[in-house]
């Protein structure tokens, strides 16, 4: 009976993601592809997590692989536009920002999984994380050392 109630939730859900993922890939600005996989970012990893409970180990990394490739090409497009991160974050900023919370739920899916299943899905977190510190290095660059030297005794 409950899950029956909770089904047209699922479906409902699945199908919102389905609409963000087209509207996604019809989107041919890097800044607002940026944003709108910040924004669906989380209902991925969800969906993964609920492929896990259902027992579609393969279709949930499937998922999340998706994600990482949407990631990948996202961050891509943006450094192809030629723009300072430093002084126009637009984009940058809030895919940053996703993606530090995205790979901590990455991190909790992984702690559920058998240990024999975890590499697999370690590959897509470090993926993830690896394009979270470009951005993290891209939005603050370092700053060379203007100071004077100081001279050695």
């Amino acid at each position: 009976m409950i899950a029956a109630l909770f089904f047209p939730v699922i479906l409902a859900a699945q199908n919102r993601l389905e609409d963000d993922l087209a509207r996604y890939q019809h989107e041919t600005d890097p800044v607002r592809k940026a944003r709108i996989l910040a924004k669906i970012g989380d209902t991925q990893v969800e969906f993964a997590r609920k492929e896990l409970k259902e027992g579609h180990d393969e279709a949930s990394l499937h998922t999340l692989e998706q994600y990482r490739n949407e990631v990948h090409e996202t961050v891509a497009a943006l450094n192809g536009m030629g723009v300072d991160p430093e002084r126009k974050p637009a984009g940058f900023k809030e895919l940053q920002i996703s993606l530090r919370e995205t790979v901590r739920r990455v991190d909790d899916l992984i702690f559920t999984l058998d240990v024999d299943k975890r590499p697999f899905f370690r590959v897509v977190r470090n993926d993830l994380f690896a394009d979270h510190n470009t951005l993290i290095d891209e939005l603050f660059p370092r700053k060379p050392d203007h100071s004077t030297p100081k001279s050695e005794p």
